[in-house]
């Protein structure tokens, strides 16, 4: 697989996409593209050309399994591998998630000095 550079990440708390635009933007060295919501995520993410998707998984209106879904029903984005980010990580909802095809689960609260390589081994771990 290619080397990660462009990541998006869909969060609805505006200090976590903060913290996530330091911890992946700044010090990560991506190219980050941030959505405040699924339905922001769905608007969007074809022009911002991701390699990998950081799901939030509770947000309003549309959370990150229904996300996923939708997401996959575009043919630009449906290979597109996706990570959850949630505080609900216990073994059972972690099954869920990667069953639904996310490659991992990131909890929060996260160390956003080790995000980038946490979200790198990931990516590395799936080529």
């Amino acid at each position: 697989m290619a080397e990660l550079k462009k990541l998006a990440c869909v969060e609805d708390d505006a200090d976590i996409r903060s913290i996530i635009e330091l911890a992946l933007g700044d010090l990560g060295g991506f190219d980050l593209a941030l959505f405040s919501s699924g339905h922001d995520a769905l608007a969007g993410l074809e022009d911002a050309t991701p390699q990998l998707i950081i799901l939030d998984v509770m947000m309003p209106g549309m959370d990150g399994l229904e996300t996923l879904e939708k997401l996959r029903a575009v043919p630009a984005l449906n290979e597109t591998p996706v990570l959850f980010m949630t505080a609900k990580a216990q073994p059972k909802e972690i099954t869920r998630y990667t069953q639904a095809g996310a490659l991992g689960v990131i909890t929060k609260p996260f160390d956003p000095l080790s995000l980038a390589d946490k979200v790198r081994a990931f990516w590395d771990d799936a080529a």
